[in-house]
């Protein structure tokens, strides 16, 4: 395992590039992300599988490096674990995520924590079982799949209450926030920064990237405004107890709030 202390859980902007694709690591390195993603599975056509795996490196950056592998129970699965073990990446993430006991057996046989990619039903009904596993650092919305394996919309109305699950099993399990799914527009970076937005809004504390255009976007959704920081020095401020602030109740579960903002800003208390 690469034991540099990268913390997973920070990661708010992780970007995907195909690894069969090397000539655009160092490139993704230096787009803005905060993590790169080299993906195995979906960005990888079946005949370039081969040549994605041996392309596979670390040395081109310090950022904290992913490797996406292909589902179990495909062909390319037992290839990418020996792949990815051979690597030693600073995360493996597990696309089609349900079964915990497959989990822990990929995070033992690559020596690396794990992302848990819950994109399936089956996968949803198990959220809280796959973040309580102890090799799983964090969950992550393959909103896509979800969309097609449930057969529904893909709109964040629809979606609402799959993150929010998302959110509340990585809570309840003690887990960081999850990282939302891509967003697939890339001519309007507008539904970029609405998308990231609206999963900030929701909890999630991060969102996967296809584009280096969408790194931007996505940092600047994540991270506190300046209003929102000036409300929250005001109400570190405000000292202990009940107190009124700009017309509301100021107590300690709002304080707790303020505090979380400052420490998302990197700011002192």
């Amino acid at each position: 395992m690469r034991d540099r202390g990268v913390d997973i859980s920070s990661i708010r902007a992780p970007l995907f590039v195909p690894a069969n694709r090397p000539e655009r690591f160092e490139k993704a390195a230096q787009s803005g992300a905060d993590a790169v993603i080299l993906d195995l599975e979906d960005a990888v056509a079946i005949d370039a599988k081969d040549t994605a795996r041996a392309a596979l490196r670390c040395d081109f950056t310090d950022l904290p490096i992913i490797v996406r592998i292909n589902a179990a129970g495909s062909s390319a699965y037992d290839a990418d674990l020996a792949a990815v073990a051979a690597l030693c990446p600073d995360a493996v993430m597990i696309p089609k995520a349900e079964d915990t006991e497959q989990l822990e057996t990929v995070a033992k046989s690559v020596s690396c924590p794990v992302i848990a990619l819950i994109e399936t039903a089956k996968g949803l009904a198990w959220a809280r079982k796959i973040a309580a596993t102890p090799s799983v650092l964090r969950l992550a919305f393959g909103s896509i799949d979800i969309c097609a394996d449930l057969g529904c919309a893909h709109s964040r109305q629809i979606l609402a209450p799959v993150r929010f699950e998302l959110v509340l099993a990585s809570r309840l399990c003690g887990i960081a926030a999850p990282l939302d799914g891509v967003t697939v527009q890339l001519d309007d970076l507008s539904i970029t920064q609405e998308d990231a937005s609206h999963a900030r809004d929701m909890g999630m504390t991060g969102k996967l990237c296809i584009h280096p255009k969408q790194i931007t976007p996505v940092l600047s959704a994540f991270a506190p405004n300046d209003t929102e920081i000036a409300w929250a020095r005001r109400i570190i401020l405000s000292g202990d107890g009940a107190v009124q602030i700009d017309g509301a109740m100021v107590d300690e579960p709002v304080r707790r709030k303020a505090r979380a903002i400052l420490r998302a800003a990197q700011q002192d208390l």
